[in-house]
């Protein structure tokens, strides 16, 4: 079990030690004011604006308020607090103190929490500017390149900078040197001078390079970003006066192997160092019609689904890192699961639906990212269909339990309209389309049978899953998978799993997840970096790094 103190991915603005909200019609102003004092683990002051993994929760939670407790909002102008610093990025002495895992993890929550800016800016029409008003470094500079528009203060001291490569011997963690090749398009000889300059670009030539959008005096710099702010809000949709849906604590039980909340349960078994999530079916009558939904609020079986998994999943990465096999269970009746998703689909250009849906689509890719074995196991008494169908086409495996005496109990599939594209992975292809590497006869037969609840032995025929065992073969067969997968290398599974979840054509979403998990995982252990002497170890203390000149 892990020894440190458990992390909390839930808290909420009255919570909040490093930012402020401020709301003035359809803008929203998101001031970085981190408290030096306030870091979430001892060892480190978080000084200059830099952060650490509380800082980021509580962004994740502040974009999530945005989202949907403040419809009117259609731009978001994330700035600082402080005078001549921005961000400073991730704090440097508290990657320093850090374990491996924990830097490894940090940077892949800090990814998915930029991703999560990008994809509400392509779904859910809320744009982002970044209001740069100081020194803006590392992971301070990729939060800004998550925005949508980048405006710099022209004060001839505020600069943009990726200084990690010189000054730690490391790469930028979430997203950098993507961002500033296939977002901006900045030059790649004038990308390698940026990325290897420890000062950074300031003024013109920041824009002239296209590292920022545009500058602006400081005598000026508030109207213009007002005038950027409301012109990117006159792109967007959200409306201009829908009320809110407040976003209430989620209710759950933490046990010492196990995780309860009201729709999913996760029981450990640590010996076999496997953990079993459950998803429950909603149950009873659900509301169908907008006004029952926008009343229902954050209990509204869909959006409280969504919340409750997401905080599952980021609580077992981070909290139980001896578990590297999750066992997805699902378990309920599969008719109010498809009805359910018929809600969404009737109702997908309401404001609400479009924000519980983007929810859907994020949590199910952080499941996608999760260095952990994932096998979905269908047994009687199971609801694998349309939505909770996606959680078995996310896994690495899945296990059917063919039943062929016993109809009654056999358990089923059901493929539904919103697995041909409503949850699409980081690569922007559905999990259908990677399963058949969007080989159109394939998809083409799987459609056919949307709509129809299929047994092992159909599921198997159409290559929906992995293996249709019989009542005779199943505790054995799994028991073997299970047993034989736990004593593989975690590491080598972690790299081998990444491959082949994302299969295909890459994007910037998968070469940003591709140099985490393994360029970034082998620069994080190597001398260079965290060694007595690397550079990420002797920051700060006057000493120089000293490097192992072998280039590998």
């Amino acid at each position: 079990m892990t020894t440190a103190p458990r992390v909390d991915y839930q808290t909420d603005p009255s919570q909040y030690k490093h930012l402020k909200l401020a709301f003035d019609g359809p803008v929203a102003t998101l001031a970085v004011d981190i408290d030096e004092n306030a870091g979430l683990r001892p060892g480190y002051k978080l000084k200059l604006n830099s952060y650490d993994l509380g800082v980021d929760i509580e962004l994740n939670d502040a974009l999530n308020r945005i989202r949907f407790e403040h419809p009117e909002v259609r731009t978001v102008v994330i700035t600082s607090g402080k005078d001549k610093v921005f961000c400073s990025g991730a704090n440097i002495f508290m990657l320093g103190v850090s374990s491996h895992a924990w830097k490894v993890n940090f940077c892949k929550f800090t990814n998915e929490t930029r991703n999560g800016i990008e994809d509400s800016s392509a779904h859910s029409g809320l744009k982002f500017l970044a209001a740069v008003n100081g020194a803006c470094a590392g992971g301070g500079y990729e939060l800004a390149l998550a925005c949508d528009e980048i405006l710099l203060v022209d004060d001839r001291s505020s600069a943009v900078s990726l200084p990690e490569v010189p000054l730690l011997g490391v790469l930028p963690g979430t997203g950098g040197l993507t961002r500033v090749t296939d977002k901006r398009h900045v030059r790649h000889d004038l990308a390698d001078i940026f990325c290897t300059t420890t000062e950074g670009v300031r003024g013109q030539r920041a824009k002239d390079w296209r590292l920022v959008d545009d500058i602006a005096k400081p005598a000026v710099f508030a109207q213009k970003v007002r005038e950027r702010a409301l012109a990117l809000a006159a792109q967007s949709d959200r409306p201009a006066d829908a009320k809110g849906v407040a976003l209430a604590p989620i209710e759950r039980t933490i046990e010492a192997d196990a995780l309860r909340y009201t729709h999913v349960t996760i029981e450990i078994d640590r010996a076999g160092r496997t953990a079993t999530f459950t998803v429950k079916a909603p149950t009873g009558a659900q509301p169908q019609g907008i006004d029952a939904i926008v009343q229902a609020g954050a209990s509204w079986y869909p959006l409280q689904l969504a919340r409750e998994l997401e905080d599952a999943i980021l609580s077992m990465r981070t909290n139980e890192l001896d578990i590297g096999t999750w066992l997805i269970k699902t378990a309920g009746d599969a008719t109010a699961v498809l009805a359910s998703d018929a809600t969404l689909l009737a109702h997908q250009d309401h404001w609400l639906v479009r924000e519980t849906i983007g929810l859907l689509r994020r949590t199910l890719s952080r499941l996608d990212v999760s260095s952990r074995s994932l096998f979905a196991l269908i047994e009687p008494g199971s609801c694998f269909a349309g939505t909770f169908l996606e959680l078995a086409l996310a896994c690495d495996r899945s296990y059917h339990l063919a039943l062929p005496d016993d109809e009654a109990r056999a358990p089923k599939i059901t493929v539904a309209d919103v697995n041909f594209g409503l949850y699409p992975m980081a690569t922007g292809q559905s999990r259908l389309g990677r399963r058949f590497y969007d080989e159109q006869p394939a998809l083409d037969a799987v459609r056919a049978r949307a709509g129809q609840p299929l047994d092992a032995d159909a599921a198997w025929a159409l290559g929906l899953v992995t293996a249709n065992p019989d009542d005779i073969d199943w505790n054995d067969e799994v028991r073997i998978a299970l047993e034989e997968r736990v004593a593989m290398s975690p590491d080598a599974l972690t790299g081998m799993e990444a491959n082949l979840r994302f299969n295909g054509q890459e994007n910037m979403f998968t070469r940003i997840f591709g140099r985490l998990t393994a360029w970034q995982n082998w620069i994080f252990q190597r001398p260079n970096a965290v060694g007595d002497k690397g550079a990420l170890k002797v920051y700060g203390k006057g000493d120089k790094a000293a490097f192992d000149w072998n280039r590998v």
